[in-house]
């Protein structure tokens, strides 16, 4: 007897001053008019990912928690594509409780005028919203995306415990560099416990740095406590 394999409750989109809101979270998934600059700014350069890709020759990875609507991913891939050479590998692993349906995908890809080859390939590769792990091999094999749909605690826990295919970041190296982007602490208490935290630490290593939107106390506490060193930065724009 087969039993099907239940979908999870994917991503209620709608729309506030032209940008995806989320309809589960009743927060936006990024700056209506400035998105890509607060990615560069918060991530990007909150993790001095220029300086580090630099002339990389050596595979890197991130770990992301809260995938959204890819534009995390879009904006660190273009610029390892364009900072790096082959062989180098980006290998990117990113957790999604409610992932966007393809045809939501589409369109807010296509309203924030995304329209690279990557981007191409992304939609071409998106997996329904099933449980577990999705990878997704793009840029000639010069980004090895994996996506965990489900809990942020869990998978990251299956994927360290259980040596998940397709995380090719073996667990004696773990994650270079974290992106915490799981929407505000406020309206999403669920992705920002002590629970996540550890897995973060268990999948890190010495000099693996982290960036986030949120200055809320109990992340940084959170952080802290898991062994992080935490430090609050000027935000962007008016955010601390």
């Amino acid at each position: 007897m087969i039993v099907p394999i239940s979908q999870l409750e994917p991503a209620r989109l709608a729309w506030r001053e032209g940008a995806p809101y989320s309809e589960v979270f009743a927060d936006i998934y990024y700056h209506p008019a400035d998105g890509r600059r607060e990615v560069e700014h918060v991530f990007i350069a909150g993790n001095r990912l220029h300086e580090r890709w630099a002339g990389a020759c050596d595979d890197f990875a991130i770990g992301e928690t809260g995938f959204g609507t890819g534009l995390n991913f879009l904006v660190a891939a273009e610029l390892w594509l364009a900072q790096t050479a082959a062989p180098a590998v980006l290998h990117y692993l990113s957790v999604e409780k409610h992932p966007l349906l393809h045809v939501d995908l589409v369109q807010v890809l296509a309203l924030r005028g995304d329209h690279s080859a990557l981007t191409t390939e992304l939609l071409a590769a998106w997996p329904p919203p099933l449980p577990g792990s999705h990878r997704l091999s793009l840029a000639g094999g010069r980004i090895q995306l994996t996506l965990l749909f489900g809990d942020a605690a869990e998978q990251l826990a299956a994927a360290r415990c259980a040596q998940r295919p397709g995380f090719e970041a073996d667990a004696s190296r773990g994650i270079d560099a974290w992106f915490l982007d799981g929407f505000a602490p406020a309206r999403n208490p669920g992705m920002w416990t002590a629970e996540l935290f550890a897995q973060l630490a268990a999948l890190s290593r010495p000099g693996t740095s982290f960036a986030t939107f949120t200055a809320a106390g109990a992340v940084r506490r959170g952080l802290a406590a898991a062994g992080f060193a935490v430090e609050r930065a000027a935000g962007h724009g008016a955010k601390r």
